[in-house]
């Protein structure tokens, strides 16, 4: 017989330690991402272990909460005698982490770095044995854009939980973009940035949702997916296996997905025009495969989100929503999609980029709004960019934000 009064109570101190604070009789699948990561890691907490294999366990994590988690990895070290396997793409964190380093590159071992307090982490070496090249700059070099015609603005955008519909997510937010600008949007998890995100493409999240969404100068109604794919918008997700990929399909299949109207005629898809456009954006995406006929389940998380962004510029969107879209990728990877992200701004799309990571915003955005409890408390400029000043409006308290 199950106790489930000690099983919640336990479960509620495992949530606790990891700094979590859900009911435990929350569903798994009414959290975000970065909360789901969580509970994995409680999970593992909760056996007597003695090695413990961490895989990307920051990866949907903002910086508060990854320093955390490390903080919870040295004192399983310290006092218990854990030891710990950590698989991260975060070279701060292996920095500020590991006793020693061992890089993997195609299969195999390339080096191992040892490091203690006499000799910390080179991580201009660790990159380059990452990459297998010298990478002098982690954000490649990309002259703002001057702001073109306003492709989109939110007013008083404001969105409940879609179970908990007296719970406010969103709160009159008000944010626009401008062609060929690049806007971050920077928060704490559970801020409300892929809420916000998901429910102004086609009310994918939330109840209750109110406020005027303005395309072109245009007030437009996004009721689902397909209104708001015509509109030009297109919504990379953050969870690219579960929301972004079909994953028994095919490369060609899936970045086709979000184009079938354009590819086809009275229903039926014209092959050629799917060949040809999918082929294009292998090259230009350099996605490493062998054929666009491969599994896109086989291919690496880096080539796997290179498809998910194909899919949506195939579509033709004026407006790119990403979210998280570096998460769990290589430094050289991410190398690459930044520079994606550059042409999408040069070619005049509006682009808004969701990301835990604030030197990744800071080194790619011309714009940054900062989210708090769902509300909008500061739009910066670039020559503001300070991850000390970001995490100001990050962390200002609702009450005190003026409406």
């Amino acid at each position: 017989m199950i106790n489930w009064d000690e099983t919640r109570a336990k479960a509620a101190e495992l949530l606790k330690r990891v700094g979590l604070p859900e009911n435990p009789d929350t569903k798994i699948m009414d959290i975000g991402v970065g909360k789901q990561q969580l509970v994995e890691i409680a999970k593992a907490l909760s056996k007597n272990v003695k090695l413990l294999i961490l895989d990307e366990p920051t990866a949907a994590l903002n910086d508060e909460d990854s320093a955390h988690l490390l903080d919870l990895v040295r004192q399983l070290r310290d006092e218990q005698g854990v030891t710990s396997i950590i698989i991260s793409h975060k070279l701060n964190e292996i920095a500020a982490i590991a006793d020693n380093v061992t890089i993997i590159r195609d299969g195999a071992t390339v080096g191992t770095m040892f490091v203690t307090p006499e000799t910390p982490l080179d991580q201009d070496e660790l990159i380059r044995k990452m990459v297998g090249r010298s990478l002098t700059n982690l954000y490649p070099k990309h002259e703002p854009n001057e702001p073109g015609e306003e492709y989109l603005r939110l007013e008083d955008w404001t969105v409940h939980h879609p179970l908990d519909q007296n719970r406010v997510v969103v709160d009159h937010a008000n944010i626009n973009v401008h062609s060929g600008e690049i806007v971050g949007l920077a928060g704490l998890m559970g801020a409300g940035r892929t809420e916000m995100a998901m429910s102004l493409f086609g009310h994918s999240y939330g109840s209750k949702i109110s406020g005027k969404v303005f395309v072109k100068g245009k007030e437009v109604n996004l009721p689902n997916v397909q209104a708001a794919i015509n509109a030009g918008l297109a919504y990379a997700t953050e969870d690219r296996k579960v929301y972004g990929l079909n994953l028994l399909q095919n490369i060609r299949e899936n970045a086709s997905l979000a184009s079938l109207e354009k590819m086809s005629s009275h229903g039926i898809m014209n092959d050629n025009i799917e060949q040809s456009e999918v082929e294009e954006y292998r090259r230009d995406f350099h996605i490493k495969c062998n054929s666009i006929d491969v599994n896109v389940g086989t291919l690496s998380g880096g080539n796997q989100q290179k498809v998910v962004l194909a899919k949506w510029v195939i579509s033709d969107p004026d407006i790119l929503i990403l979210d998280e879209p570096t998460r769990g990728i290589d430094v050289g990877a991410k190398y690459e999609i930044y520079e994606i992200i550059n042409q999408l701004a040069d070619a005049g799309k509006a682009v808004i980029v969701i990301s835990s990571e604030l030197p990744e915003l800071i080194g790619i955005c011309d714009r940054i709004y900062t989210v708090s409890q769902g509300v909008v408390t500061d739009d910066v400029r670039k020559n503001g960019f300070t991850q000390e000043y970001l995490m100001k409006g990050m962390t200002k308290e609702k009450e005190v934000v003026a409406s």
